[in-house]
Parts: structure tokens; C-alpha cells; sequence
């Protein structure tokens, strides 16, 4: 397979050696180049022979580079071919639960373990074969692989595919090569928990010290399941079940290899009405992403910026939506600045979720339909803030494709995204962002 070259930075190793947009690239010291990872990793050399194809003929070029530069080839793609989706059809899956009638990159259901490895996505392993692993350890790639269980049989049923259990094989692979994983499971009541969760721990467990890290999440459920696998929801008793669990097994983590390496998500906590663990149970939120210790890290740098707050003494009342579950944490985040700047009114509002259905509880699924429809005729004060994760990564709208502009207008208020920052979110309470 070769690729083509759709550009050339000027002043690159590739541009001095005449490479042109067009050109078609067919490897790097002898390399066949297929994707990015082929191109990243042959590319890496100090002295490289590019062979490449301009109009008919075959070229070769002979380039020097310093260790940090890049060749300078750019492709029509990040990837430089399509993504690779996922084959199975898991009875948990969020994408399944969806609406009709969305935007279609919604639907997508991604499971690239190029993606894994270059932006951190969660891999299943069932669309790969022995050669795809065998690159992976030869080329030294640490991934994240969705394990949700290590019972052959049932994981096989979880995702609905015949091959997903013999795939599991591929975790010892990688870890016997000194490979690093972290891993995810998605937790779903009467299926994998208990003693079927305590099974998972266990056996990766024996991977261990390969296995950096494992998230154990609830399942999202929407109304939109007519037709699919019947699915309940975590409850305070068996998401205090799952807390109990994993905090056994972590007693046997942590005598033998000083690390937890399984962490419950903020929203078991929240669900069993426990108290949030303290800074170091979380060790260096290594599962941040997958919402592990979200919480207490925002809280946390929300008492630190309190310490130092630029704060001009004026009085000031704002408004907080979220998601009905992160309302509690809010909520105490209030008190904390409350307590600190008296003149500071926050109001916090949990929005409850009318578009995926009330069990859907998370702030980063809120919609801007659900957001105005309830809002609309509260006092929300001088300014409302939101999570940025409501919004799309590169622009600001809404996952009903609303912009924020036409929600602020909406409104008529001032709107404004925060990340779980709480140095930034500080700054948004207090209008210092505005100065």
C-alpha cells in the first residue's frame, strides 16, 4: 500500500529533497508506509531513503534530519486512511441508545487502536488480528483496551461477537511483551458486576505490573432502548456494592505492587451517597478522562485558588447548570466560595436530562433544548456557566446542533464554558475572565 502526498512544508527534509504534493509515498528505509503509525515510526530515524512515486516514474531520496524533525509530508488525512469502526454490537452500547435523525458523526462507533494510542481512546480488540498485535509490540505502543470482563463467554455476549472472548488473548500478549495498558470496564448491573467484576480485577490483577490502570464506569442508559438488551441502572446499594469491591481489591494491589490500579468513577460515589475519596486514593488520576476522581480534583483546585483569588470585592450572583448528578459536587463548591467571598451568589441547577431520558444524569450529555426549556423563566443572575464538555470540541454548540450563541440569545444572558479547571473555574465565578 502506498500514500499520497498532499502537501510539503516548506524548508522540510522533504521539500529540500523534492518531494511535491502529488507525489505518492511508498516507504521509508526499505518500510512499506500504510497509515500514520508506519509513518511516525520509520520516520523516526536520523538517515532515511524515501522511496516515492512522482508522475510515473519511481524516485528515491536520501534525507538527514535532526531527531526532532519531522519530514514535513502531509496527507489528506490525520490518519492517512479511514478509521477503524467498531464490529461489535455491545448491549451496553451508548451509540445503539441514540436518537434518530442526529448529526452523523455521532454515530460513529470508533475502534482504532492507532487512535488508542495517539489521542487515548479505548480499543476492544476485536477487529484486530495476531500480525495488528504483533505491530503494536514491535512498535511499542502502549494502548487502552475496553476489557468490561475476562469471562470469555460473557464477554462474547456483552458485545455480540462470537470472537470477543478468544480476543482476550491479546492482553497477555501485550503484557508479557512489557507492554503498558490501561484499561475500562463498563460496569452493568446483574451482568458484570459481583462476582463476575471481582473476577475481572483478579485476572488482570495477574497481569500486573503491565496493567497501569483500570476504570470501572456505570452504564449509560437512555430511553431509547426499544428493541435492545434489557439494561438497569446502578442504584445507591449496588453502586455501594461496586465501591466495596473494588476497595478489597485494592488492599491486595497495593501490598504487592504500592498502586490501587482499580478506581470506581465519581459517579458510583455520588449514586451510593458516599463521600468522595481524598486527593491521594486517586494517586495521579490516571483514569481522569474516564471521569475517576473528576470530582475531587476540581474541588480540591477550587480550594487552592481561593487561597490566592484576585477578587474585587463587588457583589455578584451567577447561575450553574449541570447534570443531576454533579449537582451535590457543585453544591459544595458553592458553599466553599460562599464561605470564603460572602459577596459571591451562586446558584446551582441540576437540569434534568427530557432528551436521552432522566437516567441519563452526566453534565456532558445535557442539551441546549433541555438547557432553555428550563431555564427560561428562572433568575439566573448576572452570568450562566455550563461544562464545556456540553459543547462539541471544536465549536460551540450544543449536541442538538444549537449554537451557545442562540442559547445566550435564548436566554438573554451571558453564557460561559468552563473546563474542570478550578483555577479557570474560579476565574469564570468570578467574573475575572470578563476584566
Amino acid at each position: 500500500m502506498s500514500v499520497k502526498v498532499t502537501g510539503v512544508e516548506k524548508r522540510s527534509c522533504s521539500h529540500k529533497a523534492g518531494i511535491k504534493a502529488g507525489d505518492i509515498l511508498i516507504s521509508l528505509n526499505g518500510h512499506e508506509i500504510t497509515d500514520v503509525l508506519d509513518y511516525m515510526f520509520y520516520s523516526a530515524e536520523e538517515k532515511i531513503e524515501i522511496r516515492y512515486i512522482h508522475g510515473k516514474k519511481e524516485h528515491k531520496a536520501r534525507v538527514k534530519k535532526s531527531e526532532y524533525d519531522d519530514l514535513g509530508m502531509q496527507f489528506d488525512s490525520f490518519l492517512m486512511d479511514k478509521k477503524q469502526s467498531c464490529c461489535n454490537k455491545c448491549i451496553f452500547c451508548f451509540i445503539d441508545q441514540m436518537p434518530p435523525n442526529m448529526r452523523e458523526t455521532l454515530y460513529f462507533k470508533d475502534d482504532d487502536a492507532r487512535l488508542s494510542f495517539l489521542q487515548g481512546n479505548y480499543v476492544t480488540l476485536t477487529n484486530l488480528n495476531d500480525n495488528d498485535i504483533k505491530r503494536i509490540i514491535d512498535m511499542r505502543l502502549n494502548i487502552n483496551v475496553s476489557v468490561h470482563t475476562t469471562n470469555p463467554e460473557l464477554r462474547c455476549k456483552m458485545m455480540n461477537n462470537r470472537f470477543a472472548g478468544e480476543k482476550l488473548r491479546y492482553l497477555k500478549m501485550m503484557a508479557d511483551s512489557g507492554l503498558m495498558l490501561n484499561c475500562q470496564i463498563v460496569c452493568c448491573p446483574n451482568i458484570n458486576d459481583g462476582d463476575e467484576l471481582k473476577r475481572t480485577l483478579n485476572d488482570l490483577y495477574e497481569l500486573m505490573p503491565q496493567i497501569q490502570s483500570t476504570a470501572v464506569v456505570p452504564v449509560g442508559v437512555t430511553k431509547y432502548r426499544d428493541g435492545l438488551y434489557p439494561m438497569e441502572i446502578f442504584n445507591e446499594q449496588t453502586a455501594g456494592a461496586v465501591i466495596d469491591l473494588i476497595d478489597e481489591f485494592q488492599q491486595k494491589s497495593l501490598e504487592k505492587y504500592g498502586t490501587r490500579m482499580a478506581f470506581a468513577a465519581d459517579e458510583f460515589y455520588i449514586t451510593a451517597k458516599r463521600p468522595l475519596p481524598e486527593a491521594d486514593y486517586y494517586e495521579d488520576y490516571p483514569q481522569y478522562e474516564n471521569g475517576v476522581g473528576l470530582c475531587r480534583s476540581l474541588i480540591d483546585e477550587v480550594k487552592q485558588a481561593l487561597m490566592t483569588a484576585e477578587y474585587n470585592g463587588k457583589s455578584r450572583k451567577i447561575t450553574i447548570a449541570c447534570g443531576v448528578i454533579a449537582a451535590p459536587v457543585q453544591e459544595e463548591i458553592a458553599s466553599l466560595i460562599k464561605n470564603k467571598l460572602p459577596k459571591i451568589e451562586i446558584q446551582v441547577i441540576p437540569i434534568i436530562n427530557h432528551f436521552f431520558g432522566e437516567t441519563i444524569t452526566v453534565s456532558g450529555l445535557i442539551t441546549a433544548g433541555d438547557l432553555t426549556e428550563q431555564l427560561k423563566n428562572r433568575e439566573l443572575g448576572e452570568e450562566l456557566l455550563i461544562t464545556s464538555s456540553m459543547l462539541k470540541a471544536d465549536e460551540p454548540i450544543f449536541l442538538d446542533d444549537i449554537s451557545l450563541d442562540e442559547v445566550e440569545q435564548t436566554l438573554n444572558i451571558k453564557i460561559t464554558p468552563t473546563a474542570n479547571d478550578g483555577f479557570k473555574y474560579l476565574d469564570a465565578v468570578l467574573g475575572n475572565d470578563n476584566l
